[in-house]
């Protein structure tokens, strides 16, 4: 599924439309793609996407021509984890393939993921 190379892999549609939105926005040259896990929703844990300035702690790589940041705590949650762009039926946006969920909720928002995941990133 992801490159074992990258903590974050992000598809070729998803690449193209980070790169559109950040076109768009005046400091886009100055933004990276932030991926970020929140507690909150009906099965533990919610992703937050959003465009952002990087800061001192992040992990900070790019991908396919996208800068991506990722906080130290969320790290440990995404790891291996895939970004796509998915434009169906149900509306556009983006789409989190996680290796690390073992449960999600009914809705697709929230998610859970094995509790020994926080131990095994914490040693990356």
């Amino acid at each position: 599924m992801t490159d074992s190379a990258e903590p974050i892999v992000l598809t070729d549609k998803a690449a193209e439309k980070i790169n559109e939105l950040l076109a768009s926005t005046p400091d886009g040259t100055e933004q990276a793609l932030r991926v970020a896990v929140r507690g909150g929703g009906c099965s533990g844990f919610q992703y937050a996407l959003a465009f952002d300035a990087p800061k001192d702690d992040d992990h900070r790589f790019e991908h396919k021509g996208v800068s991506v940041v990722v906080d130290k705590t969320s790290m440990q949650f995404v790891f291996g984890s895939q970004v796509d762009w998915v434009d169906g039926l149900q509306g556009a946006g983006f789409s989190v393939n996680n290796p690390n969920v073992v449960a999600a909720c009914g809705c697709g928002s929230s998610f859970q993921v094995k509790e020994d995941t926080a131990d095994q990133a914490a040693t990356v």
